[in-house]
């Protein structure tokens, strides 16, 4: 069957603008990291991305290595995206990255001009486009000079293989550094992608503020930790849980006593907001006006319209602030 886009898909979403860039991104973005690989439904997976563009998300993020295996999160991304949004294309902003090992030998990893060069070039041809709207280096390199890590991203772009940059897990002293150098080749760095979550804060000790200060838009991943900020643990793992998913990062290892007694406290707290847990700990990253817009991952349709309905409440008063504080460092 044909695919055709609800007609008010825009009057649902609102948009915020990246930095100072022209660009505006959805406030809730679509990742495609786990749950679009080789172990997925095809079918599921193009519901999923059409479940999501019909309520107005127009950004599908992803990277050389999502799948599991790598890269054919990519390939079935650019299957659905022939399929169903070939008409659409200018109305999405498609990102991808390169950082983490992506093939064998020393030239498929980290940061080298040739690793990124030649990674964006195979990840073109498996989502079957000409151009990504953003690409971004996943992750500092310890080796490579980051200047030429820098001056193969603005070589991207003056190729047209991008249209933006940005950096991904770069902590402020190495941030600071890209951004100043990119600034100087003149294709600034537009989005910084760090891990954020109730359970991860590190971007709270100075990354934030200086995105702001630099005019760059930030969009957290992981901010449901992955699973851990839901009631889906609450009562044991369920048997289509991340936590049992081949290659995936979340364990039973990580499901420890301790975090289920602060996810316990926490889901009691979103309940007095009239919210889910998932909810609560989306509204409680959008609070910040620093962030642009955050990633969530979603394995069935239904968690899309239940991911954008944390928009309806992001406002924590400074009892409720205080409270979630005191759960997470107990």
């Amino acid at each position: 069957m044909t695919y055709i886009p609800s007609p008010q898909r825009y009057s649902q979403m609102p948009y915020k603008r990246c930095g100072t860039s022209g660009l505006k991104l959805p406030r809730v973005s679509l990742g495609l990291w786990q749950n679009f690989g080789e172990y997925d439904n095809l079918t599921n997976c193009k519901e999923i991305l059409r479940t999501a563009f019909d309520a107005g998300i127009t950004h599908f993020d992803l990277a050389n290595n999502y799948g599991p295996p790598p890269g054919s999160a990519e390939e079935n991304f650019g299957k659905i995206l022939h399929t169903d949004f070939r008409d659409h294309r200018d109305e999405l902003i498609i990102s991808t990255k390169a950082g983490y090992t992506m093939w064998d030998g020393p030239y498929g990893d980290w940061g080298s001009k040739k690793y990124l060069v030649s990674s964006l070039d195979q990840s073109l041809k498996r989502m079957q486009l000409d151009y990504v709207d953003i690409f971004y280096h996943h992750r500092p390199d310890p080796e490579t000079p980051l200047e030429e890590t820098m001056a193969a991203l603005d070589l991207i772009v003056r190729q047209g293989k991008a249209l933006y940059v940005g950096i991904s897990n770069y902590r402020v002293p190495q941030a600071r550094e890209a951004i100043a150098l990119l600034k100087q080749m003149g294709t600034p760095v537009i989005i910084h992608q760090p891990k954020y979550s109730m359970f991860e804060r590190w971007v709270e000790g100075g990354l934030l503020d200086l995105l702001e200060e630099e005019g760059i838009g930030c969009i957290p991943f992981s901010p449901l930790a992955q699973g851990l900020l839901t009631d889906k643990y609450l009562k044991g793992i369920p048997d289509d849980s991340r936590a049992l998913k081949v290659g995936d990062f979340l364990t039973p290892k990580n499901i420890t006593p301790d975090v289920l007694a602060k996810v316990t406290q926490l889901n009691e707290m979103a309940q007095q907001r009239g919210q889910k847990l998932a909810q609560m700990a989306l509204s409680w990253i959008l609070k910040d006006e620093r962030v642009t817009s955050v990633l969530i991952g979603a394995s069935k349709p239904w968690q899309i319209a239940d991911s954008i309905a944390s928009l309806d409440n992001t406002q924590f008063d400074e009892k409720e602030l205080a409270a979630i504080n005191n759960i997470l460092s107990a």
